[in-house]
């Protein structure tokens, strides 16, 4: 909402009000690729590192559906297509996208497992089913009309509570998986993406990236941890690392290929440049960042009484917290 309102007041202009909505959701999801010096290190708590892991791998899947509601609503106000013509395409990218991934995820787990059970397939082919399996749901959700990307996300979460016994090798396999392909996207948008969109470039998109890497970050998160009585540089901790990486670039990609979205350009340059700030900005501080909040909390140790050093399980998510 208040990604939504600074787009209003610094680029309504240029925007209408359900594009800037758009923009705000395009810029919403964190990656914490980015911060991969805070979710790794051992000074950091595990529920606040944890937090941020998840809050990266869950709110890109979460965004996209409301992404699109927007998109439609903003089709709509703009007289680019029938209201009903925007219901059904939003109706059908959130509804069949995920029976799409539900039903891969279900069906090619049970049968990944019965293969190793019954060793018809070996280790490495067994690591690359997740891959499989992915491009499997993104694939047939774009056949039948829905979401590939929200299929691939059901997909994903469908696999991993519906087929436990597979999930040690996906974890490993998935891990450096993904960190190559997160290179191989910021290969691409640095070399293709940056320099076209910085031509389009001006003062009310620049701030507006600050603004909603700063203020908009910072203060939702404040709002949502109201009553959880985190210490303040818990709070400042929390709301600075929530860097905007390969969700916002798919998203942009996205926005720039639809059709009759008037907005799509200044969307798009203003979704470059708030990445391109963010690669830098927490690339940077993520591991000074890390050691000062390791440094604060360290004093609190002895304790367990503190919201942010509450007991808890690893989860075995990133390679790095296993060794």
């Amino acid at each position: 909402m208040l990604g939504t309102i600074l787009a209003v007041l610094l680029l309504g202009g240029r925007l209408e009000f359900w594009e800037a909505a758009a923009l705000a959701t395009i810029l919403a999801p964190t990656d914490a690729a980015l911060g991969q010096a805070v979710v790794s290190s051992s000074r950091v708590p595990i529920c606040i590192r944890q937090s941020l892991n998840v809050e990266s791998g869950l709110n890109d899947g979460i965004c996209l559906p409301i992404l699109l509601i927007f998109l439609s609503l903003a089709g709509t106000m703009e007289g680019t297509g029938t209201a009903s013509f925007w219901f059904r395409f939003a109706a059908m990218q959130v509804i069949l996208g995920p029976i799409v991934g539900v039903a891969v995820g279900y069906i090619g787990g049970w049968l990944v497992s019965q293969s190793v059970r019954r060793k018809w397939i070996t280790h490495s082919f067994e690591d690359l089913s997740v891959l499989g399996l992915s491009l499997c749901a993104y694939a047939i959700a774009e056949l039948v009309g829905g979401n590939g990307f929200i299929a691939a996300f059901c997909a994903g979460l469908t696999l991993g509570n519906t087929a436990p016994s597979i999930c040690d090798c996906l974890y490993e396999f998935g891990e450096a998986e993904g960190q190559l392909l997160v290179l191989l996207i910021f290969m691409i948008y640095g070399s293709m993406m940056v320099f076209p969109a910085l031509d389009e470039v001006n003062w009310q998109m620049g701030l507006y990236a600050v603004a909603t890497l700063t203020i908009a970050r910072m203060v939702g998160v404040a709002i949502s941890v109201i009553g959880m009585k985190l210490r303040w540089y818990t709070i400042l901790f929390l709301g600075w690392f929530g860097p905007r990486g390969v969700a916002s670039i798919l998203y942009g990609l996205l926005i720039l290929e639809g059709d009759g979205i008037q907005g799509s350009e200044v969307m798009f340059s203003t979704m470059v440049v708030t990445v391109l700030i963010s690669v830098f900005a927490h690339g940077l501080t993520a591991f000074p960042g890390a050691n000062w909040y390791g440094k604060h909390m360290a004093r609190f140790k002895a304790t367990h009484d503190m919201p942010e050093l509450m007991p808890r399980s690893e989860m075995p998510v990133r390679l790095s917290w296993r060794k």
